[in-house]
């Protein structure tokens, strides 16, 4: 964990091979510089204040000049985390790094950052892999994914991906590439903040809002939620009162934590609305609700702090 500070590393435009361009926010500077120069201070010459910020409250400052081991950092920009700042409904990147306890930045920071010292080449040299960061979730390095289809992107556990907007950024304690989207780790944020980053639940935020169910899922839970998709919510029924949306939105939750792995087949599983809905094993699996339409479970195990998301492809409808 002490080495993962090296997040907080510039962020500059170098080789920007396989990446299609530069980013106007990266300060330019030179392999050869950032070689001989430890991440700590090429992080302070450019002024990188959400991420230095971050990394003093987190209390990971003062590891920054440690040069006993190399690294990869996947370091988003100021912009990346203003982003994710204001998407969860903070002023800015200050606001955000003020609010959240200093564990859960450490662990989105840790979740930045793989082993080794990992050039560009290696880390795009299959059409898809994963990678083991530093951030140790359920007794296991959490993973993320990097694909190099429509340009080298990178995948978190919220089912967003980072483009990587410069790369083959040398400091003497590791290679830097830089990314446009702060990667969100599992297991950190709850389960109203997941989806509200996740840009294919805008739909189901709303609703969430909408029926003031917000305060209930963002509660210690645990809980399971199979949320539908923006597809989905287009496709379904309108004009629900705001009993009737609290109603179809509770036959979407379970009161305990359901993995993939422990979902029951062929039974009844009762929803926090009271009313069972049964799941069908299949490729993929689907689940009957009370209309002949079933849906289907189309992304598993994202992993919030008070349980997990499933992603269905259809609003399931309960008797209102």
């Amino acid at each position: 964990m002490r080495r993962a500070t090296y997040l907080f590393a510039v962020m500059a435009t170098a080789f920007l091979t396989a990446c299609g361009g530069g980013d106007d926010d990266l300060p330019a500077t030179t392999t050869a510089t950032a070689a001989a120069t430890t991440i700590d201070k090429v992080a302070q010459d450019r002024g990188f204040t959400a991420l230095l910020a971050a990394a003093t409250k987190a209390e990971l400052g003062s590891t920054l000049s440690d040069t006993n081991a190399q690294l990869t950092v996947l370091a988003p920009t100021d912009a990346a985390f203003n982003n994710l700042a204001t998407t969860l409904g903070f002023a800015n990147a200050n606001a955000m790094v003020s609010a959240l306890p200093a564990a859960a930045l450490k662990n989105i920071l840790t979740y930045h950052v793989l082993p080794g010292n990992k050039p560009a080449s290696q880390l795009t040299a299959a059409a898809q892999s994963s990678q083991p960061t530093l951030y140790t979730f359920e007794g296991q390095p959490a993973l993320v994914t990097v694909s190099t289809a429509g340009g080298v992107k990178v995948g978190d556990a919220v089912l967003t991906n980072a483009n990587v907007v410069a790369t083959d950024v040398a400091a003497s304690n590791g290679v830097i590439h830089a990314i446009d989207k702060v990667l969100v780790p599992p297991g950190v944020l709850n389960i109203v903040q997941m989806a509200q980053l996740n840009p294919e639940l805008s739909s189901l935020v709303s609703a969430v809002t909408r029926a003031n169910l917000q305060g209930t899922l963002t509660g210690a839970g645990p809980f399971t939620v199979f949320a539908p998709t923006n597809a989905a919510f287009a496709a379904a029924p309108s004009g629900l009162s705001t009993q009737q949306l609290s109603t179809v939105l509770t036959y979407h939750v379970l009161g305990s934590q359901v993995l993939a792995s422990q979902i029951p087949f062929n039974t009844p599983v009762a929803t926090v609305a009271g009313q069972a809905i049964t799941f069908n094993a299949g490729t993929p699996p689907t689940i009957t609700d009370t209309t002949s339409t079933p849906a289907r479970i189309t992304a598993t195990n994202v992993r919030a702090s008070n349980g997990v998301i499933h992603l269905v492809d259809k609003v399931l409808i309960p008797r209102l």
